[in-house]
């Protein structure tokens, strides 16, 4: 007997490392041991593999079993391992032939049969991406791992029938089992719920116009108004006005999803831009991402290409708004726990919600407000100035009129509204494609002020704030990055000063500014 030898993913993050599994059978008692930085889950594989393998008609043997998950500084985490180190003893046993570089990737359930594990689609791309093609997971997971271009991916039900296609022999193979199809506690309904349309939004002529601008550019915002204005309805529909993900940005999305276990295998990338909506009292590990052992991606990451909104953000503790900071500027996220640190995709729309004070009767002449100004300016400074800053739409909702809340069924639909979204969208691929940027809101400052340079009598208004004070060098560029978007709106090709101005009252349309 030699060592036998498989393949497997351990996934760091998004980013999958190629672990060699090794299996020897000593000479000693019996026993089973993994080596190799093991979490507990992948500890307990040792029972799951007896019992597999013992249900499926090729039981281990008695002997000592080592294996060892190469390289072993590397941690590991989750069943995901199970199937390639039952490969691997196996092979080590001459129970089957050669692996050749296959990979294996699934969960053994003890009757035999392959359960399917989190995160397939960034660890069959991480696979290919290592030169090895060839995969095998369970039958459930082969719609998502096929969505990996140059993977030749085969899927099985139960070991016994890919121990035989590799060579077992059959007359102890239990081939007749044939488990359920599908593990109801392992995919989701993958349901699409009805996509809410702006014309349900009564009044609020400046807030429509002001979501349009955020999508056509990608801009961050804040709505300032009181309860039942239509700050959530406003937030709620902004997906719907941004256009379909492209090749690349639907692969990173669905593989986070995917290892986030948020969504089924339904063998399609997701193509709408996602929407979270977490609670005001979610943890910053909720929002950013964390939790014991490797981090595991946060609301932030799953709203990657997609809106972030935080309904009542004064309501959120005040770390967890600006750990939102470094990742609205980079559209990553890093993360660092003792086992290890985490890169997560967070290229987010921020949409930010509140009310103008603790009671919400601030609005209009606030006659029934019953907040003192001290109560105002401690409920509003749980939002940090340097967050603020970074939001380029900061924007007051009224109280929506009679005369407007009886014309319900008249407003614009989302359909039109995303149409002009998509024509401004291209215009600015075309100007920006050969810097490598997709959006105005992601144009750097010193494009802005190089190849974008506008004319001084367009930035006199803007000139003078940042002289002034009312604005930051940071919230200069901002302003001219909104102007930019509103020019691609109105199809003109350079901002001008109506734009710019525009651009500015946006920015501090807000009772905050």
């Amino acid at each position: 007997m030699g060592v036998g030898r498989s393949y497997c993913i351990a996934l760091v993050g998004l980013n999958g490392y190629i672990v060699e599994v090794e299996a020897d059978i000593g000479q000693t008692l019996p026993a089973f041991v993994i080596l190799g930085l093991p979490d507990a889950a992948l500890n307990e594989a040792k029972e799951r593999i007896r019992s597999a393998a013992q249900n499926s008609g090729i039981p281990l043997s008695r002997r000592k079993i080592t294996a060892n998950l190469i390289p072993a500084s590397l941690p590991k985490r989750g069943s995901g391992f199970d199937l390639a180190i039952t490969m691997a003893v196996l092979r080590a046993a001459e129970d089957i032939r050669s692996i050749d570089g296959t990979v294996f990737i699934a969960e053994l359930g003890l009757d035999g049969r392959l359960r399917p594990v989190r995160g397939i689609l960034p660890a069959v791309m991480a696979a290919v991406q290592a030169g090895y093609p060839e995969i095998v997971v369970a039958e459930a997971n082969v719609a998502e791992a096929t969505l990996v271009p140059g993977a030749h991916v085969r899927g099985y039900r139960t070991l016994a029938r890919l121990a035989y296609d590799f060579g077992a022999d059959p007359k102890e193979l239990a081939l007749d089992y044939d488990p359920p199809a599908g593990d109801p506690g392992d995919e989701n309904d993958g349901a699409v719920g009805i996509v809410p349309d702006l014309s349900d939004v009564s009044g609020q002529s400046e807030a429509r116009r002001a979501l349009e601008v955020a999508a056509a550019g990608s801009h961050h915002m804040l709505l300032t108004g009181p309860p039942g204005a239509g700050k959530t309805m406003l937030a709620e529909r902004l997906p719907g006005l941004l256009p379909d993900l492209a090749d690349k940005a639907a692969m990173e999305v669905t593989a986070i999803h995917s290892l986030a276990a948020v969504r089924s295998s339904t063998g399609t990338l997701l193509r709408r831009p996602p929407f979270e909506n977490p609670h005001h009292s979610a943890t910053a590990a909720a929002i950013i991402g964390g939790g014991s052992g490797l981090p595991r991606p946060g609301a932030a990451s799953r709203a990657h290409r997609g809106v972030l909104f935080l309904d009542e953000a004064p309501e959120y503790e005040r770390r967890v708004l600006d750990a939102l900071r470094q990742p609205l500027e980079s559209g990553e996220l890093v993360i660092h726990r003792s086992a290890g640190t985490a890169a997560y995709p967070a290229r987010f729309q921020l949409v930010l919600a509140a009310n103008p004070c603790p009671c919400g009767k601030a609005s209009g002449k606030g006659m029934d407000c019953t907040c003192t100004a001290i109560m105002r300016r401690r409920y509003f400074g749980r939002i940090s100035g340097p967050l603020l800053d970074r939001v380029d739409i900061q924007l007051q909702v009224e109280r929506v009129s009679l005369a407007d809340f009886g014309q319900a069924g008249t407003e614009e639909g989302t359909e039109a509204v995303a149409g002009r979204v998509l024509a401004a969208r291209q215009r600015q691929a075309d100007r920006l494609g050969a810097f490598g940027i997709e959006t105005n809101s992601q144009v750097p400052g010193r494009t802005l002020r190089g190849e974008l340079r506008l004319p001084p009598g367009a930035t006199r208004i803007l000139d003078t704030a940042l002289e002034r004070g009312i604005l930051t060098a940071r919230g200069y560029d901002r302003v001219l990055r909104l102007a930019w978007t509103l020019a691609d709106l109105d199809h003109s090709k350079t901002p001008t000063a109506d734009h710019i101005g525009q651009a500015l009252g946006l920015r501090q349309a807000t009772a905050m500014a």
